[in-house]
């Protein structure tokens, strides 16, 4: 089953992942990171197809997805 890894710590919150996801599985966090943003998360994972679209979107490359 495909699924993301978010480095929440370098995650500056810019929501450009979230755009991105065809399946909306992405959201900002209710907590804060290092840097004091909410950063993504994942939820629904099931929902996740691998397609890459986050990770590619994301300026800082902290997504990984794995198929």
């Amino acid at each position: 089953m495909p699924r993301i890894e978010i480095n929440v710590d370098r995650c500056k919150g810019c929501g450009f992942c979230i755009e991105a996801c065809p399946q909306n599985i992405i959201r900002f966090r209710e907590g804060f990171n290092k840097m004091g943003v909410r950063a993504a998360e994942m939820f629904e994972p099931d929902k996740c197809t691998g397609c890459t679209f986050c990770a590619i979107m994301c300026p800082d490359l902290v997504i990984e997805v794995f198929k």
